[in-house]
């Protein structure tokens, strides 16, 4: 029996609101983080993921109490993640009632808090956010895709496969992979970087950035994800969650009904 294509809607969460814009900038309003989250899960979201996308920026913590409210709201794993820094972090986040904890800026600089997580935690609790993008005219790295931080907002020269399969190596259970090119484009996924991380990782990979058609989601499932991430077209009422599993079920891909 193969294993659903999981379908996940992304909160980003700025000031306990539910925000989206594009490449990052130029953000709007989209709702309340719990309101938002109780609907995907009565329309079928297999999980929810919450992303409190300034705390790195602004050098805090993630906003525990949102996360609480959220989390006894839904009854899907919830995976949360922006500020995560260290053990305690995670283990603040697990007991405010998230399934699974995202880190992304601060395992770059530090890159053993992955085995440290891990190793407390089980693998089972940690995905790695890489928000990646194509390396600028002039610059190379081996994969031609480059991990940046901050919001996509600093470039850091590390190969954003080389990196995808490190963490792997150091005990990631899963990678959230989101291109900052077409992130809140809906003109698709970016189906090159995301194949060039799935031949070289085992581990669960979570395509993200860019959805703006059914047939998005089903062309990035045909890369080997094990599950689709998406944000704009599910707050803004493009899609529906149900929509997306249709369309994804009718190319014969198995998902949860």
């Amino acid at each position: 029996m193969s294993v659903a294509l999981r379908v996940i809607p992304c909160l980003d969460v700025d000031g306990g609101r539910v925000v989206k814009g594009v490449n990052f900038a130029h953000l709007r309003d989209a709702g309340d983080p719990v309101e938002l989250a109780k609907r995907y899960v009565a329309e079928g979201a297999d999980e929810v993921t919450f992303l409190d996308i300034s705390a790195s920026t602004e050098d805090r913590a993630t906003t525990v109490d949102v996360v609480s409210t959220t989390a006894e709201e839904v009854s899907v794993p919830l995976t949360v993640g922006g500020g995560v820094r260290t053990v305690a972090d995670v283990d603040a986040l697990l007991r405010a009632g998230a399934d699974k904890v995202g880190v992304n800026t601060a395992a770059i600089q530090r890159p053993e808090l992955i085995a440290e997580i891990a190793q407390r935690f089980g693998s089972q609790v940690l995905v790695l956010s890489v928000d990646a993008r194509r390396v600028p005219e002039g610059t190379t790295t081996g994969s031609g895709f480059e991990v940046t931080t901050h919001g996509g907002r600093r470039g850091t020269g590390i190969d954003a496969v080389s990196w995808a399969v490190q963490a792997a190596e150091s005990g990631v259970g899963e990678i959230l992979l989101n291109s900052m090119d077409a992130d809140g484009t809906t003109a698709g996924f970016d189906l090159e970087m995301t194949t060039a991380v799935r031949e070289r990782v085992s581990v669960p990979l979570i395509a993200s950035g860019g959805a703006g058609s059914v047939e998005d989601f089903v062309a990035v499932a045909h890369c080997g994800v094990d599950a689709v991430l998406a944000a704009s077209v599910f707050h803004y009422g493009t899609l529906t969650i149900g929509q997306v599993k249709d369309a994804l079920a009718g190319a014969g891909f198995p998902v949860r009904r």
